[in-house]
């Protein structure tokens, strides 16, 4: 099932994606008056529950009544307002860390950063441009993971087990507030520079998440086309070594990391501008898409 969070005549509700058109499963579970989650973040924690919910809901006689065209309904983030900040993992595939300086900055360990919750945005929302606070605005394609399952020091051999779903992030960065102040949260945190989606992909249709390519355009042109398979650190280390100590909740997003192709490795480089266009797209997931704003 691929899961969306979506707006229609200004309410917000929980949908699935079929045939390239959106259930809404909200209004089908009230009109069952079935109790309900109100976002899709308390939905992925309710577990198998939920899904053996929504699998008795989308079998009702009722839903081509409750059935829309893309162009009938707003897609927001997945998750619109995280529980907390998203997990980005820096410099994962070898070719973007030597682009973003030499071979000596490809790690020896996981690198992990964070993007504020405010910094969230849905597909086909604009990108704000920041300019009175940056010139450096630059894209990074990534995917995404959605933690399923609450675990603290997760043995590798079970992570995959903790993971709900994977969508898209376009983790959007102001290059010269990273540099300046000498570390990441400022500069990956400005609202709007987390756009994510279109959907959540639950894990059952992603069999090899670990072997999907990543093809980033801006304006149309090819900038970024890797594979999951170049990771340094895979799928099961990064939750491994993120959940040391530290719990891993459901709805909990992790940033995977992004292939060689950004603006600041180009030469010379090349940065964002309001007008720009860029599509996100992962094999088996979709396409984020976004445009700079002012």
């Amino acid at each position: 099932m691929k899961w969306v969070t979506a707006v229609k005549n200004d309410k917000c509700f929980i949908g699935i994606v079929r045939e390239e058109k959106i259930i809404n499963v909200s209004e089908l579970a009230e009109k069952s008056e079935m109790e309900f989650p109100s976002t899709l973040l308390e939905a992925i924690s309710l577990g198998d529950e939920f899904l053996e919910k929504v699998e008795s809901l989308i079998h009702s006689d009722l839903v081509p009544n409750h059935t829309y065209e893309l162009n009938e309904i707003q897609l927001k983030a997945p998750i619109p307002r995280p529980s907390k900040n998203v997990f980005c993992i820096g410099k994962n595939y070898r070719d973007h860390a030597i682009e973003m300086g030499s071979e000596a900055d490809i790690p020896e360990d996981i690198m992990v950063f964070s993007k504020a919750p405010t910094s969230v945005i849905g597909h086909d929302e604009g990108i704000p441009s920041h300019s009175t606070i940056t010139n450096q605005l630059d894209y990074e394609g990534e995917l995404a993971i959605i933690i399923g399952k609450t675990g603290t020091s997760i043995k590798k051999e079970e992570a995959m087990d903790h993971i709900f779903g994977f969508t898209i992030i376009n983790d959007i960065t102001a290059r010269d507030l990273q540099q300046k102040h000498k570390q990441f949260l400022l500069g990956k945190s400005l609202n709007g520079t987390c756009p994510m989606g279109p959907w959540i992909v639950h894990h059952s249709e992603v069999p090899n998440p670990s072997r999907l390519s990543i093809v980033t355009k801006v304006n149309g042109e090819v900038r970024q086309k890797g594979n999951t398979s170049d990771l340094i650190f895979d799928i099961p280390t990064m939750i491994n070594e993120l959940s040391k100590g530290m719990t891993l909740e459901a709805g909990d997003i992790i940033a995977t990391g992004t292939p060689a192709g950004v603006g600041k490795g180009m030469k010379p480089p090349v940065f964002l501008k309001p007008g720009d266009s860029i599509e996100i797209t992962i094999e088996g997931i979709g396409t984020l898409r976004n445009e700079i704003v002012e």
